[in-house]
Formats: C-alpha cells, sequence, structure tokens
C-alpha cells in the first residue's frame, strides 16, 4: 500500500520551514524549485519568482514530507483541521525529534502515551 505523503501550504515562507523540518527531522531537501527556476518561469510574476512550486523532504527510513508555497493567484488560508503524527520505533527518538519541532512552537498535545 503506498505511504500517504503530507502536502503543506505556505504564505511565502515554505523555503524556511522546510529547511527547519530538515534540521529538525533529520531530513535531507532534495527538491526546492522556485517558481523562476521552473519550466513555468515565464508564466511567473517577477514579484513571486522567489516563491516555490515545490519542495521535497527526504526523511529517514524512507518518509516525505512535501511543500509548496500558496500561488500568488490563490489567497492563503492558514492550514487547520488537521494533525501530522510521526512514529518511532524508540521513545528516544521520538523525545528527540519532539524537542526539536517543540522549540519556538507552540505544543497542543504534549508526548505522552496514548490510548490509541
Amino acid at each position: 500500500m503506498p505511504q500517504p505523503i503530507v502536502y503543506l501550504s505556505f504564505n511565502g515562507n515554505c523555503r524556511d520551514a522546510m529547511q527547519f523540518y530538515a534540521e529538525a527531522l533529520d531530513g535531507k531537501i532534495e527538491v526546492m524549485l522556485s517558481g523562476g527556476d521552473s519550466p513555468m518561469a515565464a508564466m511567473i510574476p517577477k514579484e513571486h519568482a522567489h516563491a516555490i512550486l515545490h519542495a521535497r523532504l527526504a526523511l529517514p527510513d524512507n518518509g516525505f514530507l512535501f511543500a509548496g508555497d500558496c500561488p500568488s493567484h490563490t489567497p492563503y488560508q492558514p492550514m487547520n483541521g488537521f494533525t501530522l503524527t510521526l512514529n518511532y520505533d524508540t521513545i528516544a527518538d521520538a523525545s528527540k525529534y519532539f524537542k526539536a519541532l517543540a522549540e519556538g512552537g507552540q505544543i497542543t498535545m504534549p508526548m505522552q502515551p496514548a490510548f490509541w
């Protein structure tokens, strides 16, 4: 069965966010394609050429996280209504990554055993 891949949408800060996730999750950015560097460059307004059309972060153990900046012609709406879960083989690994992601963020549920 294919693994679902999360695709995050950002409001002009995709590059920074993906660099943070790469560092926090020991990932490797495989693609960071701006509009100005894409085959569609001629169709993208110059003021939006820096925006990321597609980013792909490879995570350890064959996971991926995809992202891009919201297109300039589409009003950005912040993400809501979803939760991202990461599974690790050990509590030590889970704690390490939870701590890295929590730094500067807002924890809505502390890391703890759950009934599910």
